[in-house]
């Protein structure tokens, strides 16, 4: 007989765009253009232009977004 318990699910909750507890706090520019409807071509001009700066980590200079600024955004828009 196999085991019929079934096993508690104790990884990170899976990223949803529409529920901000299951998002990192540092988002990436895909997940962010997913939040914001927007492409992440939109995000790269925010961040050249400073309405939207990004954190870069890494060698590649990748772009991360914090949540709090993005919550920020949807709570009061982009200045």
């Amino acid at each position: 007989m196999g085991n019929d318990f079934a096993r508690p699910n104790l990884s990170k909750p899976v990223f949803t765009p529409s529920v901000p507890r299951t998002w990192p706090p540092l988002l990436t520019i895909q997940q962010t253009a997913q939040i914001l409807s927007v492409s992440p071509w939109t995000l790269r001009q925010w961040d050249n232009k400073k309405k939207l700066i990004a954190v870069r980590i890494g060698n590649r200079k990748d772009r991360r977004y914090k949540k709090e600024d993005i919550l920020k955004i949807l709570e009061q828009g982009l200045a």
